[in-house]
């Protein structure tokens, strides 16, 4: 199994591109343009970062830079989004905190 140690400013780039992706989640009709334009940004980052072009870029690098972003104390989760026929909506009765 590869081992991937990621650079703390790569983890940092996914976890922003996650808050602001479950901030979109939330509330899409406040500043969406702005987050989504945000998202595009950070994910051009992320896909351009140093790291990529030394350790060559793969489906299971990617898969592991979200678990890396997930672990530690400031660790963040993608929202659960679902379709109930008429729109997408966050279960639960409220979203997860972010910390500060």
């Amino acid at each position: 199994m590869t081992s991937f140690r990621f650079p703390d400013d790569l983890i940092d780039l996914r976890r922003r591109q996650i808050r602001i992706y479950n901030e979109l989640a939330l509330r899409p009709d406040v500043g969406a343009a702005e987050l989504r334009r945000a998202l595009i940004r950070l994910s051009c980052l992320i896909s351009v970062h140093p790291y990529w072009a030394e350790h060559g870029w793969s489906m299971a690098g990617r898969v592991e830079l979200v678990r890396a972003a997930r672990s530690g104390p400031d660790g963040v989760r993608e929202l659960v989004m679902h379709w109930n026929g008429e729109e997408f909506v966050v279960p639960g009765p409220k979203a997860p905190e972010e910390g500060p």
